[in-house]
């Protein structure tokens, strides 16, 4: 119980900073300050974290760059479409790719119920993402479906590199200290200049903040898949977006609606089901 709690914070920081993200005035920008943080608190404490076991490095080296590919394709989704739709749309695909994927290639095989718990999450999820109002722009759909494939892949690739790393925190910081640099230098391709000037001192700010809640969730969804089925941390992960749905209505003044708050009650059974093992 106690990794499936920890998986839902998780789940929360990672709507948390998907919404500093979205509500930025130039959303590139506010992804490369996120990144800019994860570098700053990662290159340092890389010496004395030492380096993953060499049978991790091929996962995490693909990972990495699935990881840059995410990024963009959920920025292109951020620009297309309401964080209300497309953030449920993107992670609710993930976590039932990742469960076929996980059973396939690496024979892990979940209990009838914890197969229906995910099948509720991911359908409890896909209700959210359609069923809130504002644009309804096929490219938008498309771009997150396209980052939930990306999110499926990273999983599956990190929760295997990491389960031959030695130790979640080594490949959680070599990870970010790659991954991160790299997402700031395109991102200062694309927008010279403006990547100063494009946020105010608050969005500054927020961006920070998005970092440190970017890295603090994901390295616990590392630590978790050395504990538990891929399957399984990535469902509940993908909680989450029950926080979303909550930013979207608060924050961004999309609606919230009966359909969602049931969509958002089948979620909770469905991570009833799965933790219930």
């Amino acid at each position: 119980m106690t990794v499936a709690l920890a998986v839902i914070l998780a789940g929360v920081l990672h709507a948390t900073w998907n919404a500093i993200a979205k509500g930025a005035a130039d959303h590139a920008v506010s992804f490369a300050v996120i990144a800019l943080t994860q570098t700053l608190l990662t290159l340092p404490v890389l010496p004395f974290t030492g380096l993953p076991d060499a049978g991790a490095w091929p996962w995490l080296t693909a990972s990495i760059v699935v990881h840059v590919v995410y990024m963009g394709l959920l920025l292109k989704s951020y620009e297309l479409g309401d964080f209300s739709q497309v953030y449920p749309l993107a992670r609710g695909s993930a976590p039932l790719v990742v469960a076929l994927v996980a059973a396939t290639l690496f024979g892990e095989r979940l209990s009838w119920p914890q197969f229906a718990g995910v099948a509720a999450v991911c359908g409890g999820l896909g209700v959210l993402a359609f069923a809130a109002g504002g644009r309804r722009d096929p490219r938008a759909i498309a771009a997150a479906l396209l980052t939930g494939a990306s999110i499926a892949a990273y999983t599956v690739l990190d929760g295997v590199g990491v389960r031959e790393a030695g130790g979640a925190l080594p490949y959680t910081t070599l990870l970010f200290a790659v991954q991160a640099p790299i997402t700031v230098a395109i991102v200062a391709a694309m927008r010279g200049r403006r990547l100063v000037t494009a946020l105010d001192r608050r969005q500054w700010l927020l961006g920070l903040g998005g970092g440190v809640f970017a890295m603090a969730g994901y390295g616990i969804v590392l630590w978790a898949q050395t504990r538990g089925t891929l399957a399984s941390v990535a469902a509940l992960r993908e909680t989450g977006v029950i926080s979303g749905a909550v930013i979207g209505a608060v924050f961004f003044s999309e609606r919230l609606g009966a359909r969602r708050v049931a969509a958002a009650c089948v979620v909770a059974a469905g991570v009833v089901l799965i933790t219930a093992h």
